[in-house]
């Protein structure tokens, strides 16, 4: 059937206006978090602080795996356990902030619902920014108190700020915009944040969503629908705002109750026809107020796309939309749905012993944190990687039996697809890309281990099914494969294009150059100059896509070298020494050949000057690109 972007044509329709390319690919790990924020700095998670999942733990003293802490906090958030930003650079200091670029050339910045450029812990982002000793954090703090539990806090807090220009009218009364670890010094920018001090400034009669319906802030979780989304946008552009981020959550999880939809199920396509309703109420309500492609790039993408867990719908033949589908077993169950495999429980029931005492990262992708935090060549690492290598289980949904680990990442291999941040003791001891119908967790403090017959005999202490049918963070194309939209003065008027391979480190690079703007910093992606009606700098084009095979975790490097990982972490000792030996060079070469290239590419983009030795830098990448191709073949 129709993917959710055809079943939004009032988007879709608008976007083919300039470009729409169905070849464009997330970070890995492909998560919320990771994947939003790559797309705003242009930076891959091992450059600020995101690289393995929304949350990540930590190795403390005598290497025991904390619990879990989340990156979504605001920007200048500090981590408690480590005492290092949560966005972590790779110069130790806070990566670079999205808003700067413009904030510097006179524009002010909007976001709604946009990962750390706004609230999303209402008690620990007062902290950050208005200090514990504010009336602010005070008067919060007291209203998180039971029973009222902050919903009023978080709806005044939650998910909206305005970050302004030097001396902007809009943001006098607003607080300085703190970002000391700014290259180049970042004083006198001051912030509005939350909908108490943003709404009063652009929208001081009150303000609803395209639906009608008053907007107020949020009580929770920061998931909007498209016409609150599009409609605190559309308010912020009215009021002069220029430069405006938003977040829509997905559509196929219930907006109105709990659980997930299927393809092709009634309320799934209720809700996209909703979402596409906003999306025409939103252009044509900015079109009133001239703001169209003719003067305003509109920008859109998918942080991930997500897999579907379910049985094939019923009855067969329907095709979703005239007729719904439905998922249901024969006992009136629901057919849909992921299943939680609980890790240590099927380690001891196949193996017959009992694992190393470990915690996960619960994921499709999980990463994996070994008590003692052993070294990748320990005998411990070893056999527990190999051992989670060799278990199968059936898949009820796809009526198969296969391996629960598609692939494994130890800390070499992750270094290749820039999952390794400034901060070692975050870092996991491998990660598994696993089955994506599999969420994969461990027994610790939950369960007993079970012993060898109890998965058999007691499925619940091993296997159970989750109710939400989607899962994300794998390597999958089904998942990594996802897409971009970009129109407006500057953009070829293409239609739907999949000639170039792109990731999101792209798109901020991509937006600045049509925009005139650049960063302090060097991007990891590359501008897609090829889709500008200017002409790139000669040479640009060869040189840039072959660094991104060279670069990109799912370019042809990255692919490859995952491959030939999970060769080598399956097989013998001498061998994993052999391979560590081989790829150490390689890795290091391609990271030094990847910063030649990367500042190349920025040089021809923002500063006009054509790539130097462009012939030169093309022939080593794919000498580079040939040498672990053959690893991946031969192992």
């Amino acid at each position: 059937m129709p993917s959710d972007l055809e079943q939004m044509p009032n988007l879709l329709d608008a976007l083919k206006r300039g470009v729409v390319s169905g070849n464009h690919y997330t970070p890995l790990i492909s998560h919320t978090a990771t994947d939003l924020l790559t797309a705003l700095t242009g930076l891959y998670g091992e450059r600020m602080g995101a690289p393995v999942s929304n949350s990540y733990r930590v190795f403390e003293a005598g290497g025991h795996p904390s619990k879990s802490h989340s990156v979504f906090h605001y920007w200048t958030a500090v981590a408690a356990s480590d005492n290092l930003p949560v966005l972590l650079g790779e110069d130790g200091k806070t990566a670079p902030a999205p808003w700067v670029a413009f904030t510097r050339a006179g524009c002010d910045v909007g976001a709604y619902s946009t990962a750390n450029m706004v609230f999303e812990n209402t008690l620990a982002d007062l902290k950050t920014v208005y200090g514990e000793s504010s009336r602010e954090y005070i008067k919060a703090k007291a209203d998180f108190e039971p029973p009222a539990k902050g919903a009023k806090q978080n709806a005044q807090w939650l998910g909206v700020a305005l970050h302004c220009a030097r001396e902007s009218p809009r943001c006098a009364k607003g607080r300085p915009d703190l970002l000391p670890d700014e290259a180049g010094g970042y004083e006198r920018f001051n912030a509005l944040f939350g909908h108490v001090n943003v709404q009063p400034e652009i929208a001081p009669a009150g303000l609803r969503d395209l639906d009608g319906n008053s907007v107020e802030g949020f009580s929770s979780d920061l998931s909007p629908s498209a016409a609150q989304t599009l409609g605190y946008l559309a308010a912020m552009l009215e009021a002069g705002v220029p430069v405006v981020y938003g977040y829509i959550a997905d559509a196929h999880d219930n907006r109105d109750g709990s659980g997930s939809f299927g393809p092709g199920e009634s309320d799934y396509v209720a809700q996209l026809k909703a979402y596409d309703a906003a999306f025409g109420k939103f252009f044509a309500r900015l079109a009133k107020n001239g703001i169209d492609a003719s003067n305003t790039v509109f920008l859109v993408t998918a942080d991930e796309n997500d897999h579907f867990v379910g049985g094939p719908p019923t009855p067969a033949g329907r095709d979703g939309l005239r007729k719904p589908c439905a998922y249901v077993e024969a006992n009136g169950a629901r057919s849909i749905g992921a299943f939680r495999a609980t890790l240590d429980s099927l380690l001891y029931s196949q193996s017959g012993r009992a694992p190393p005492p470990f915690l996960v990262q619960a994921d499709v992708a999980p990463p994996i944190y070994i008590d003692g935090d052993p070294k990748p060549t320990d005998s411990v690492t070893r056999a527990l990687e190999k051992d989670i290598a060799s278990l199968t289980l059936s898949n009820p949904p796809r009526g198969r039996r296969g391996a629960l680990a598609a692939f494994i990442a130890d800390r070499a291999e992750m270094k290749f697809l820039h999952m390794v941040t400034a901060s070692p003791s975050r870092t996991p001891s491998f990660v598994v890309f696993g089955d994506p119908d599999y969420i994969f967790v461990t027994s610790r403090g939950a369960l007993p281990l079970a012993p060898r017959s109890d998965c058999a005999a007691t499925p619940a202490n091993c296997v159970t099914r989750e109710g939400d049918a989607w899962t994300h963070g794998d390597v999958q194309q089904d998942i990594t494969r996802t897409w971009f939209g970009l129109v407006g003065p500057g953009v070829k008027k293409l239609g739907r294009d999949d000639s170039l391979f792109s990731d999101h480190t792209d798109l901020r690079p991509t937006l600045l150059a049509l925009l005139g703007l650049k960063d302090d910093y060097l991007h990891d992606g590359r501008v897609l100059a090829e889709f500008f009606t200017r002409a790139p700098q000669p040479g640009f084009v060869a040189l840039a896509r072959v660094y991104k095979q060279l670069n990109a975790p799912l370019g042809a490097l990255g692919q490859d070298s995952l491959k030939a990982a999970t060769r080598a972490i399956k097989g013998d000792d001498a061998g994993y020494a052999a391979y560590l030996a081989a790829t150490a060079p390689i890795l290091a070469e391609r990271d030094a050949l990847a910063g030649e290239i990367k500042q190349a590419l920025r040089d021809a983009a923002f500063e006009g000057k054509p790539p130097q030795r462009a012939a030169q830098l093309i022939a080593r990448a794919r000498d580079l690109l040939a040498r672990v191709k053959r690893l991946a073949r031969a192992g």
